[in-house]
């Protein structure tokens, strides 16, 4: 497999690349959701382009990582499902929904995975759960109110990308989450809870509705995902594994919201 970036999820994947020969994996490209400049969703466009081209000269599967989060399911009601509706709630998710119909428009055989929020060493500062993890360690977080996350750990995630590939999935989309997403609020209590520490909250208030997302296509076609253990506990066992680590992490010039 020629895994296409350099940042986190590539530095995952690295271990799987061999067992998947034919296979291009577009492992990089915006990964904030929010205040991305418009000339940075320009060049991942650019590179989806180009990599599109490079796959049908040489005959190859392109696997492309869109979101699952709130910027694309944003819907309130039954849960989130690859086959709509959706209304992406930011500039973000739109830009994720528009690559997303440029690879489904071509000849190529695809996979186009749909990531919840994705949790592991090595994460940029800036995401979800390094943020947090900060700001509750400085003693004032911001939360707003009705948000809720579906945590994802890497590890998991390089699991069921193995199993997708492995089974041959191809032309599809796929939510790739623990289907379910858990309160904010919550999450950062049992981040007090790993560290030790008690957290001034900041209550905002939120854009767009908290749309659960619907695991039961990645079931259909990956059915030992049932053994990863998704459940109301996870995003525990998620938070215990990892929390600490964001402690040690460098933090950037600014903080997110969320």
């Amino acid at each position: 497999m020629e895994i296409i970036g350099r940042g986190f999820l590539a530095r995952h994947l690295r271990p799987i690349a061999d067992a998947h020969p034919g296979v291009v994996l577009l492992a990089a490209g915006v990964s904030a959701a929010g205040d991305s400049p418009q000339a940075e969703f320009g060049r991942e466009a650019d590179l989806l382009y180009e990599t599109i081209g490079h796959c049908e000269e040489r005959g190859k599967r392109l696997v492309l990582f869109s979101t699952a989060a709130t910027g694309m399911y944003s819907l309130r009601g039954e849960a989130g499902r690859e086959s709509g509706p959706v209304r992406p709630a930011t500039a973000y998710g739109r830009h994720k929904l528009a690559l997303e119909a440029v690879l489904a428009s071509s000849r190529l055989d695809y996979l186009i995975l749909r990531l919840a929020h994705v949790v592991g060493p090595h994460q940029p500062a800036h995401q979800l759960l390094p943020s947090l993890t900060r700001q509750v360690a400085s003693g004032a977080v911001r939360i707003y109110r009705g948000a809720r996350r579906d945590l994802i750990d890497v590890s998991d995630v390089v699991h069921i990308v193995d199993g997708l590939l492995s089974t041959g999935v191809a032309r599809e989309v796929v939510n790739v989450a623990s289907g379910r997403a858990a309160p904010v609020e919550e999450i950062v209590g049992h981040i007090e809870t790993c560290l030790g520490v008690r957290a001034e909250r900041e209550f905002l208030d939120a854009a767009g509705a908290a749309q659960p997302v619907s695991i039961g296509k990645l079931r259909r076609l990956l059915p030992s995902v049932q053994d990863i253990g998704f459940g109301p506990d996870y995003h525990r066992a998620v938070l215990d594994k990892y929390v600490r680590n964001y402690t040690e992490q460098t933090a950037p010039s600014y903080e997110r919201s969320h």
